[in-house]
């Protein structure tokens, strides 16, 4: 029997995809394929469970589900993905409203939990997470110019503040001729922009033989009729020189990369079982930036961990006020059950965890609002992506923005600017924190 299902996605890429999967799943068994907000028999939520405020806003979504389902516009709840594999047991046993749960070993599975609920069950499915990454079709949520292609599933890194293994299991790279096939198709339906993700894609093949086999995916990567590729994520201990002269020599590969530091205080890295230290943090930003001209960092950073006191924050401001990352989010130190880092002593007040995170983020804005001055006079490329009719202006992204992180570069123009299309924009000013400019006709 064919059903009406909505899909709510929240938290990263990774869990796009996995959405976005389930949703082709569902389509293949004949069932209809609704808006988040739309009445539905089934409203499915992939869920993220990384840390408090993602665990909030999964419940604060289930809820809402919830008081649709008792006025008659939802007809069964099902739960998936992070907090559901966290939360097992008690997800069900706290929000007696959901009516199924499946953990992230079992996406596969969503048209027969479909039908298990719809016959008045209970389904309760946990799979393998450590089975190999599942293929298959995706029905694409995100704008037609631009998807994401997951290459990996996973992680090994096994960082002290980190639950993500026992979430999403070991380190599984996809077979090189699945993510080459299936990057083909996403370029014949018109995808101009392929953001590669996985929690780790520097990594990618060495599960296979210990070998690092990236730079070859992304060379095959770009003799596909893309225009842009952005990586996401890149770790620092794991850059070999092959990949720099990759992303150096392939004009297609965007000069932005993402690489997760955390810290830099090197008891601190210790401590959050980081590899690498300082010094070879160091070595390796000057060797990318003199090796790609024209590079944008984005980190990630984290304040508060026990064992961090004034000295290792100084520490932390100083060099991020040295290296001159040009994009960085900050977080206060959240000690997630589970992990290494729950069970450390010498722990720092949250509150006080989120102060020196802010004191970051006013560093960092500085950094920011000195790159946006260095850009003004600029021609960029941009790719647009809509008109937005507060600022009467179009929006887009060139290279130093990735999508849903990094704001857009606002621009007028003369004429029609399609979403999708690629043109020339002149920097001309900054307008809270992000570019504006004015199309420059050939």
């Amino acid at each position: 029997m064919a059903y009406t299902i909505s899909f709510v996605s929240l938290g990263c890429a990774k869990n796009q995809v996995n959405c976005e999967q389930m949703m082709a799943l569902c389509a293949a068994a004949g069932h209809a394929l609704a808006g988040p907000e739309d009445p539905c028999d089934v409203c499915v939520i992939n869920t993220c469970g990384f840390i408090d405020s993602a665990k909030e806003e999964a419940i604060a979504a289930i809820l809402e589900a919830a008081g649709r389902k008792a006025a008659g516009q939802v007809g069964r709840i099902l739960v998936t993905g992070c907090l559901s594999q966290r939360y097992r047991r008690e997800l069900p046993e706290e929000l007696p409203e959901v009516d199924g749960v499946l953990g992230t070993g079992s996406y596969g599975e969503i048209a027969e939990a479909v039908d298990e609920v719809m016959a008045g069950g209970s389904p309760r499915r946990f799979g393998d997470i450590h089975a190999p990454v599942e293929e298959g079709d995706r029905v694409l949520t995100t704008p037609p110019y631009t998807a994401y292609l997951r290459i990996a599933e996973g992680c090994d890194n096994r960082c002290a503040y980190c639950i993500i293994p026992q979430l999403r299991g070991r380190y599984r790279s996809r077979p090189m001729e699945n993510v080459v096939d299936e990057a083909r198709a996403l370029s014949e339906q018109g995808v101009q922009e392929l953001i590669v993700v996985a929690q780790d894609i520097t990594r990618y093949g060495t599960d296979w033989d210990g070998q690092y086999h990236l730079s070859e995916l992304l060379r095959r990567l770009c003799r596909l009729p893309f225009r842009w590729i952005r990586l996401h994520y890149l770790y620092p201990d794991e850059f070999t020189d092959e990949l720099i002269d990759t992303i150096a020599g392939e004009p297609k590969i965007l000069k932005y990369l993402d690489i997760p530091l955390q810290h830099c205080n090197d008891a601190i890295l210790r401590r959050m079982n980081r590899r690498g230290t300082k010094a070879e943090v160091l070595a390796l930003l000057e060797k990318l930036r003199a090796r790609i001209p024209g590079l944008v960092l984005r980190t990630s950073l984290i304040t508060g961990l026990p064992g961090e006191g004034e000295a290792e924050l100084s520490e932390l401001s100083d060099f991020l006020r040295e290296v001159r990352i040009e994009r960085a989010g900050v977080f206060p130190f959240s000690p997630e059950e589970g992990t290494a880092a729950e069970r450390m002593e010498d722990r720092v007040d949250a509150d006080e965890a989120s102060r020196r995170a802010e004191l970051l983020v006013d560093i960092q804005s500085r950094i920011m609002d000195d790159f946006n001055d260095s850009r003004l006079g600029d021609v960029i490329e941009v790719l647009c992506e809509g008109f937005d009719g507060q600022s009467m202006s179009y929006m887009g992204r060139s290279y130093a923005e990735s999508i849903d992180i990094d704001g857009h570069i606002y621009f007028t123009a003369d004429r029609k600017v399609a979403p999708g299309e690629f043109v020339p924009v002149r920097a001309t000013g900054v307008m809270d924190g992000e570019l504006t400019g004015e199309l420059v006709e050939p």
